[in-house]
């Protein structure tokens, strides 16, 4: 355990076993890290919380599912967590090494370990969002919505997608199949019932968790289009979702994350306080 005169750093906790998944078992079990506000009363009295526990929030990173590590985030969980949310940093095995299955798989059991496990950390078990940039963000979506993962109805409060990737994999992949590039062919499968699998939009439904949505002016077009189509599936059961829409690129909507007075700390956590 780290600490600093704000917060507490609780580094490569396991939240997985050897049963998770086959293909991986192999390789080093992916952990996670937590990071708690110290000052437990004063942050309590923020959030108006009745049962002395603090929200949590758990964030999944990007990286084309192929790339990316969970120690390059601390300063998200550190940040968030001076400012009174306990902040779940997720790591994941990556592709080739694991397909989007597995990682969701993943992503759901450390969903579940949270929630049995997050109040010996001064977490609200009642009080879990999810957030995740890029493929992060297609992670969080598909293991809370594909109920093949097994995340019980009413375990997430919300999900905050941040210009998130993947969201309608069937659509993307018809119009460009997966090659090597990438590790695509590893990822996805060259099945479009597969891609169809993977695709958070088809989903949605009345039990969707809560949803705040960031989305860049400037990012990839195929992440303009699977966020539009899926706001417009959304909309039918979250009629009053709106996008937040800034001129930024792709890789700047993670990065501004790393100044603590960015506005996107005061929406997240007014949206966790409302919700």
């Amino acid at each position: 355990m780290f600490s600093n005169c704000a917060s507490k750093k609780y580094e490569n906790i396991s939240y997985l076993d050897k049963a998770v998944s086959e293909k991986t078992e192999k390789e080093p079990l992916p952990t996670l890290n937590i990071f708690s506000p110290k000052k437990l009363k004063k942050n309590l009295k923020k959030f108006d919380s009745k049962n002395e526990k603090l929200p949590v929030l758990i964030f999944v990173h990007g990286g084309n599912w192929n790339s990316g590590d969970k120690e390059t985030y601390n300063f998200f969980g550190r940040n968030f967590a001076k400012k009174g949310i306990v902040t779940v940093v997720v790591g994941y095995t990556l592709s080739p090494k694991a397909n989007y299955d597995d990682m969701a798989k993943q992503v759901a059991t450390a969903i579940k370990w949270t929630k049995n496990n997050i109040e010996n950390y001064n977490g609200n078990p009642e009080k879990i969002f999810l957030t995740g940039h890029s493929a992060g963000g297609h992670l969080i979506a598909l293991s809370t919505m594909n109920p093949k993962y097994d995340v019980k109805d009413n375990t997430v409060s919300g999900l905050i997608l941040n210009d998130a990737a993947g969201l309608d994999m069937y659509n993307y992949l018809q119009k460009a199949p997966p090659t090597s590039n990438s590790n695509y062919d590893t990822t996805w499968t060259k099945d479009p019932k597969t891609w169809k699998k993977a695709s958070p939009i088809y989903y949605i439904d009345e039990q969707t968790p809560l949803i705040m949505l960031y989305l860049g002016k400037k990012t990839y077009e195929s992440i303009k289009i699977s966020n539009r189509d899926f706001l417009d599936s959304l909309h039918k059961v979250q009629p009053n979702v709106e996008p937040i829409l800034l001129n930024k690129k792709h890789v700047p909507m993670m990065i501004q994350y790393f100044f603590p007075w960015s506005n996107r700390y005061d929406e997240i956590i007014k949206f966790i306080k409302e919700n």
